[in-house]
């Protein structure tokens, strides 16, 4: 990946470098096997620039663990550019490898995408989700995008099928932490991390409801325990609610993430619509 710039201001290249956000370890990747070029001539971050002067900065090839076998199934792609690969993950389905699943993960997939492309880089995920949730995840085509995306502020919009009827939209604020006879189970609990969900309702019947859900803290689990402790929880979500007859994961997906773009500067917007939960509150 190629980055060309044209100078303003009299500085070092080490300080540019670290205006346009590239991070110390990048820099460092760049300097042993990338290509740091002023005026078509090799420099070092020492290197003081002179208004008018071009920058080439070529980033060095990636390699993807050995860990990770390219999995060449086809992604759902909802956006893609020279930057980044935005999917729809499905239900059941690692975003990375784990212990109890160590392959055929959606970083997997998109690796064998890119190496479909011939890319330079290697997928980083920048949103990750939960295996049986399902929607949008953001993935980074390189090192220094994926640092950029995290200086970036996100906002993802969720929506879920829960159980019992809300009228009106709400605010939950109680902390979460993890459960003490569990790893994996979290719960709402005095000593854990402050939390907050909002949600507003979008159609209901007797014993359902879809909601729209905005996260403004990141915890793991987060709406999905929120829901379960106001009396709530997610249809088909076994570990915090009860599995469904009909369905055999819950019924949550992250449908929607704005963004401003780190290179373009552009506004991003991104919607996931399948399934359609309405369509699925019918069917309950």
């Amino acid at each position: 990946m190629i980055f060309n710039y044209r100078i303003t201001e009299t500085e070092t290249l080490k300080h540019f470098l670290y205006r346009q956000r590239f991070s110390k370890k990048t820099i460092s990747a760049i300097k042993q096997d990338g290509a740091l070029l002023v005026n078509d001539t090799p420099r070092t971050v020492r290197h003081l620039l002179q208004p008018g002067d071009e920058v080439i900065v070529c980033l060095p090839k990636e390699h993807p663990s050995l860990s990770l076998i390219p999995y060449a199934q086809p992604l759902n792609v909802l956006y893609e550019d020279d930057w980044l690969l935005i999917v729809a993950k499905p239900a059941h389905q690692n975003s990375a490898p784990s212990r109890e699943h160590p392959h055929e993960s959606l970083v997997e997939q998109a690796l064998a995408h890119m190496q479909r492309q011939e890319a330079c880089g290697i997928p980083h995920i920048v949103t990750r989700l939960d295996r049986h949730t399902m929607g949008i995840v953001v993935i980074a085509k390189s090192r220094h995008i994926h640092h950029l995306m995290t200086l970036t502020s996100i906002d993802k919009i969720y929506e879920c099928l829960c159980q019992g009827r809300i009228e009106t939209a709400g605010v939950i604020e109680a902390p979460i932490g993890r459960a003490s006879d569990s790893i994996i189970n979290r719960v709402v609990t005095p000593d854990g991390k402050y939390a907050k969900t909002v949600y507003e309702p979008l159609a209901t019947t007797e014993t359902y409801t879809w909601c729209r859900v905005r996260l403004l803290t990141g915890r793991t689990h987060q709406i999905r325990v929120h829901f379960q402790h106001i009396g709530h929880a997610i249809v088909g979500d076994g570990l915090y609610g009860e599995l469904h007859e009909r369905y055999e994961t819950q019924l949550l997906k992250c449908a929607e993430v704005h963004f401003t773009h780190p290179m373009t500067g552009e506004a991003v917007r991104v919607v996931c619509e399948t399934p359609d939960f309405g369509q699925l509150l019918k069917t309950l």
